[in-house]
């Protein structure tokens, strides 16, 4: 029985040593302090502790080892969503800010200028902050088991009683997704932003019914409000959602214009009579300071026009068929998602919706009356048996390979109702975010295994990009001729070369300021110079990671990844704390290093350095000093698993005195 208890016990340790790391609830000891397991730590962000040494204890919080940093590491979270906020105990930058003088604008970008996405600038002007977007960020490889990465709101939160409100451009993610755990840090300002977007935001923010009621108040394209001292105004923009604007931030010294995400509605690189008539509104104004989409600048030419896309994707539908149409984009992209439906009815087509954001988006888009289509025309994916073959579209999510999208689910047979025939057609209606190639590549593998006939944006234009190439850039700067510039949205390299772009269109390279994350840039002395300060506000990353919205910890990053990527070993060693000597062969546990069954002598061996390594530490037991032996140990363990087979697993010692 004696056995058997220890055995439990010896259990019971190890998950301790787990809940250590994050993995398990807690379970207290039977007899505490009759163990020492890995030290204990402070259960928070980056900045409260050092960083132990490879083979220490630190490891992952939540996550199981090995999940990489994919955004396919488990399907999306659905329902009511409650958060925490972790608050950083690390002094702030801004702390050694000068305050704001009276003849200047200071233009704050807190996210969106080092990557694509998690866009949001704050511009302050004497007593008023206005914040343009609040969007985030998936996760990157360098980011394993986030959910999110946020802009840094840091600068704003000390200054909140300045924010006069948060100005949308439109809703996609990269502009609206940051809201839910944002707004309330910042203090739960007014959102202003035309009308399917706020339906949009709204819609999100049901799933976190906890926070505060969000106030959404509607304007139009041509609308003009006051925000504390400020006039602000707004023009509508190209886009591939519908409602998408640009802002006008009028100051003593002139506008501030913000265009958004943007492109230009053409015809063979000829702007469209409405593109004209909407930039007609900076003819007779003067222009401080640009902040302009450069996502597409360093394309050469102008990029494909939605117009040709149109035409394309109609021409598929119209052709006869003895199969499936299958479409796949992304469910923000509303205005194709309306001309579908659109080609769907002119051809006496039935529509079928599979995915649930694409589902959402439309029914938003049908209430507010952007979309019409009659009754009959979107019939239930269960009941599309009742139909033709050659009747048929489904509208489908996934075309980035996500492995819960529905497209996803298509191709590798566990979609519930779909199966894929050889006279079915797919079109892959978006092109492959970086990132995502072998995603991509194994959906399409996947799909061409079942027989059917693929067409994406490399043979056809089914797909065309929100943002404009270089040459819808300059004929934007041509029509609005800024003073100042400072180019937003994008990786560094697409900033510099817009920022060329916007030399060779007449500004003065003295007047061009490239940002980084953080970067407080300053129009000084009444519109008369810009300036870098050398200062910076906070640009730590902020993360959300479960329920939880929290700073980056770099430690925690660096250990996931030495999870994901060498796996960790568990060593427990059972000392007699009258002898000093070891009470049974020690157990080891090994996830993601090797394998133990088919290697033996390997673990065989690496008992006796534990062996070696405990007794040597505890030579005089009435002295012993269990933090050092279990140091001692993991470094000894740690040290023959890299020479014997050239890894670096994280080892967690456990060592129990009996």
């Amino acid at each position: 029985m004696e056995c058997i208890y220890q055995r439990i016990r010896i259990i019971r340790y190890i998950l301790l040593a787990f809940t250590a790391l994050n993995y398990l609830p807690h379970m207290p000891p039977t007899q505490p302090g009759s163990f020492s397991s890995i030290p204990s730590r402070p259960n928070s962000g980056a900045g409260e502790r050092k960083p132990p040494a490879r083979h220490g204890t630190s490891a992952p919080r939540r996550r199981f080892p090995g999940r990489g940093g994919g955004r396919k590491s488990r399907p999306p979270r659905r329902g009511r969503t409650r958060l925490e906020h972790r608050h950083e105990s690390r002094p702030r930058a801004s702390s050694v800010i000068p305050p704001l003088s009276t003849d200047t604008v200071r233009v704050v970008p807190l996210g969106g200028v080092e990557e694509i996405g998690r866009n949001m600038t704050a511009v302050e002007i004497g007593n008023d902050i206005i914040i343009l977007d609040c969007g985030f960020q998936f996760r990157e490889d360098e980011t394993p088991g986030i959910d999110y990465i946020l802009p840094n709101t840091g600068y704003l939160e000390e200054r909140r009683d300045k924010i006069r409100g948060l100005l949308i451009s439109h809703g996609h993610l990269d502009h609206i997704g940051g809201i839910p755990y944002i707004l309330d840090r910042i203090g739960n300002p007014t959102i202003y932003t035309r009308r399917l977007t706020g339906m949009m935001i709204k819609k999100r923010q049901e799933e976190f019914s906890h926070l505060p009621e969000i106030r959404v108040r509607e304007v139009e394209k041509d609308e003009v409000i006051k925000l504390g001292n400020l006039t602000v105004r707004f023009f509508g923009v190209t886009h591939t959602v519908p409602d998408s604007m640009g802002i006008i931030i009028e100051t003593p010294w002139g506008d501030v214009v913000f265009t958004g995400d943007i492109k230009l509605d053409h015809e063979n690189g000829e702007p469209t009579e409405e593109e004209h008539q909407g930039f007609s509104v900076f003819h007779h104004r003067k222009v401080l300071a640009l902040l302009m989409d450069s996502t597409n600048v360093w394309q050469p030419g102008w990029s494909i026009s939605e117009r040709t896309v149109y035409r394309t994707i109609e021409e598929i539908i119209s052709r006869p068929s003895k199969g499936r149409l299958v479409i796949a984009m992304f469910a923000s992209h509303l205005e194709r998602l309306i001309r579908v439906v659109d080609f769907a009815e002119k051809y006496n087509k039935k529509i079928v919706i599979d995915g649930r954001s694409m589902r959402t988006n439309i029914e938003i888009a049908r209430e507010l009356g952007i979309i019409k289509y009659k009754d009959g025309t979107v019939v239930a994916v269960e009941n599309m048996g009742e139909y033709p073959p050659e009747k048929l579209i489904i509208l489908a999510t996934g075309a980035q390979g996500d492995e819960f999208a529905s497209l996803a689910r298509i191709g590798n047979k566990t979609h519930k109702y779909i199966r894929l025939q050889p006279t079915d057609t797919v079109v892959l209606s978006s092109s492959v975010i970086p990132g995502n190639e072998r995603a991509v590549q194994k959906l399409k593998d996947n799909l061409s295994r079942q027989g059917a006939h693929i067409i994406t944006y490399h043979a056809s234009d089914v797909h065309a990009s929100g943002h404009g190439n270089r040459e819808e850039a300059a004929w934007i700067h041509r029509q609005i001729k800024p003073k100042f510039f400072v180019p937003v949205h994008g990786y560094h390299y697409m900033l510099r070369v817009h920022a060329d772009l916007a030399v060779e269109m007449g500004v003065a390279s003295e007047n061009v300021s490239i940002p980084d994350n953080g970067s407080i840039i300053e129009i000084q002395g009444g519109g008369q110079k810009i300036v870098r300060l050398p200062m910076k506000a906070p640009s730590e990353l902020r993360v959300v990671e479960g329920h939880t919205v929290s700073q980056l910890s770099d430690v925690l990053m660096r250990d996931r990844k030495a999870l994901g990527q060498e796996g960790f070993c568990v060593v427990v060693a059972t000392v007699d704390r009258r002898t000093g000597k070891l009470h049974k062969s020690p157990d080891i546990i090994s996830r993601g290093f090797v394998y133990l069954r088919d290697n033996k002598e390997l673990m065989d061996q690496t008992r006796l350095i534990i062996r070696k390594s405990v007794e040597s530490s505890m030579r005089n037991p009435r002295a012993m000093d269990l933090d050092a032996a279990r140091e001692d140990l993991a470094e000894n363990v740690a040290r023959f698993l890299l020479q014997r087979t050239l890894k670096s697993p994280i080892v967690i010692p456990v060592i129990v005195s009996i």
